[in-house]
């Protein structure tokens, strides 16, 4: 050891060798052989509101397509916005695993939605379930739309490679 005070640049690059050794060792521990994966998705719509005497109703539109909703001001005065999304909207799995994915309707009529990338295509309804399985068998990252409520109704399934 030096008996001189580590300069930044030594200690950045002595926390970087540190990282990387680490980094090596959470990659090396992860399973050799495909794994079951198993995801409850739910289609839900947070929502909140306000009075116009605490807040104004907003004057610019939320962007169109379905999957954001203002309701604007009743009698009285109380507005609300909503979006629709999937929870969780992302998904992280390993190449080569079995994926099943359980899609639950709990806000919305119908959700037209594909995952284009596996093949799957389905339309879930409020208060069902609806389950599709496949493998994860190419990396990247691949989209899950419902095809009423966009733009925010879409969710990432991102497929980590095999070391």
């Amino acid at each position: 050891m030096s008996p001189y005070p580590a300069s930044p640049q030594q200690i950045i690059r002595r926390c970087l060798a540190v990282f990387a050794l680490a980094a090596g060792a959470v990659l090396q521990a992860a399973p050799a052989s495909a794994e079951s994966r198993f995801f409850t998705v739910l289609a839900v719509e947070p929502r909140g509101g306000v009075t116009t005497d605490r807040e104004p109703f907003p004057t610019q539109p939320l962007p169109g397509g379905g999957g954001y909703v203002t309701n604007p001001p009743n009698a009285q005065g109380r507005w609300e916005v909503s979006a629709y999304i999937w929870q969780p909207s992302q998904i992280v799995v390993n190449q080569g695993d079995e994926v099943t994915l359980e899609f639950v309707g709990i806000n919305g009529a119908e959700h037209p939605t594909t995952i284009t990338a596996f093949g799957q295509s389905f339309t879930l309804k409020r208060g069902h379930a609806h389950r599709v399985t496949f493998v994860a068998d190419k990396a990247g990252m691949f989209g899950f739309v419902c095809g009423t409520h966009q733009p925010s109704m879409t969710g990432s399934l991102v497929v980590l490679p095999r070391p």
